[in-house]
């Protein structure tokens, strides 16, 4: 297997970008192959990478259908339901809590 062109932070060529500069710009990798890696160092951690794709075959980005704005806001508003007392909360519950903030404090205020 070939190993990847490694570029560090900031020094990669023209001509490529990642993912989040595609999306930027409007344009998606459509299916191409990484071309490269680009490294940001940090102390004591290992680096951040990032995969680098070219430009000139991306595609652009599909354009949101209604029934893709729907699904949107079905999952959205999902989100928003507690598992634990049911209601609409007004906010996207916090997976790390997994309900509402009324009801994860609940426990405490008892005690």
């Amino acid at each position: 297997m070939a190993t990847l062109p490694v570029y560090r932070w900031r020094l990669a060529p023209e001509g490529l970008a990642t993912f989040r500069q595609l999306r930027a710009l409007g344009l998606r990798p459509a299916g191409q192959p990484v071309v490269a890696q680009l490294e940001r160092p940090r102390r004591r951690k290992e680096p951040l990478v990032a995969f680098l794709y070219r430009i000139d075959r991306a595609k652009p980005v599909r354009p949101m259908t209604p029934a893709r704005w729907a699904a949107l806001a079905k999952a959205n508003a999902a989100r928003q339901v507690c598992p634990e007392c049911g209601r609409d909360a007004g906010y996207r519950i916090p997976p790390s809590l997994g309900m509402c903030v009324p009801c994860a404090d609940a426990p405490q205020l008892a005690a």
